[in-house]
């Protein structure tokens, strides 16, 4: 079967990222990072390839992709709502937050939108009791957050 443009441009990227290290395992991490910057998610051709250009088992890529938070195996959002749902935020609301998430966009904790623009995960702590409940929207910080101002949150960042 013939193999589409975007998968060409996808590999050629994922080359592209891979091949600005030397082939040496202490850069695993570092190519992996690259990549999930890149994609939203490292996908699993990449991680092949980044196992071949390392010489290095795919059990192994594969089990540090899966030992760090920060990577996903599957695609993420455009824009990838986080939501405290520590003490502080949990009491303060969070759980309302994640109901509205639900209401507004149709997703829960771990699951992105059908046109890829928005994912939802909890987190355990931001270190942000003071302003809670918290959302953070790629890496911005949203104190306070009511139903209302997640509302805004979500215009403001829809087509980003």
């Amino acid at each position: 079967m013939a193999e589409n443009s975007q998968q060409t441009a996808d590999r050629e990227v994922m080359s592209s990222i891979i091949n600005r290290y030397p082939p040496e395992r202490r850069f695993i991490l570092a190519i992996m990072q690259d990549l999930q910057k890149q994609f939203n998610y490292l996908p699993k051709e990449a991680l092949q390839m980044t196992a071949e250009h390392v010489n290095t088992p795919m059990t192994v890529i594969f089990s540090m992709a899966t030992f760090y938070k920060a990577f996903s195996l599957v695609p993420k959002g455009r824009v990838v709502l986080k939501t405290c749902d520590g003490t502080a935020c949990h009491i303060k609301g969070s759980t309302i937050i994640i109901d509205e998430v639900y209401k507004i966009l149709g997703i829960r904790p771990g699951e992105t939108t059908p046109d890829g623009q928005f994912s939802l995960e909890t987190v355990n702590c931001l270190g942000a009791c003071a302003i809670a409940p918290v959302l953070l929207a790629n890496d911005r910080v949203y104190p306070k957050v009511t139903p209302a101002l997640l509302r805004e949150i979500i215009e403001e960042n829809r087509g980003q």
